[in-house]
């Protein structure tokens, strides 16, 4: 008998969850289950043009695209021009001299291991509208309109 109270149990609730999750409110403005096509990727921001850092630590943005850039344990892709000795050549920014400390803050003759995976911290930026609006304000213009104040 109790078998079957526990089968009885098993399958109201499923019943009463498939009934739930209709009727539950998603973000995305479908059911669950409803499998809608996702909208299309937005293109990368491909300008080579250095962007403005909101705050002083900020890691810059990559300004290119970097599909297809191998960074592994043998190889990373993105010191062929932002190393020391490449820059004079491709022009690109040499990498940050805090690349080369390692944690005791001693200089290495070649960037840390530690900062050796560049998209740990910087990223590219894609052309993608904002899903929602942006009201980040940096503090020099927070400090700016608290003076005129």
């Amino acid at each position: 008998m109790r078998g079957f109270a526990a089968g009885l149990a098993v399958l109201v609730l499923l019943s009463w969850a498939s009934a739930a999750e209709e009727n539950i409110a998603t973000l995305r403005g479908a059911a669950i289950s409803d499998s809608p096509d996702p909208a299309p990727m937005a293109g990368v921001v491909n300008k080579d043009l250095r962007q403005v850092r909101n705050y002083p630590e900020q890691p810059p943005t990559i300004p290119h695209s970097i599909r297809d850039y191998q960074i592994d344990l043998r190889s990373n892709k993105c010191l062929t021009c932002h190393s020391r000795t490449a820059t004079g050549e491709s022009q690109a920014p040499m990498v940050s001299i805090t690349h080369f400390m390692d944690r005791e803050g001693q200089f290495l003759a070649s960037v840390s291991p530690r900062r050796y995976f560049c998209n740990q911290c910087h990223v590219t930026q894609s052309e993608a509208r904002p899903s929602i609006e942006n009201t980040f304000e940096d503090i020099g213009s927070i400090l700016s309109r608290l003076r005129r104040k």
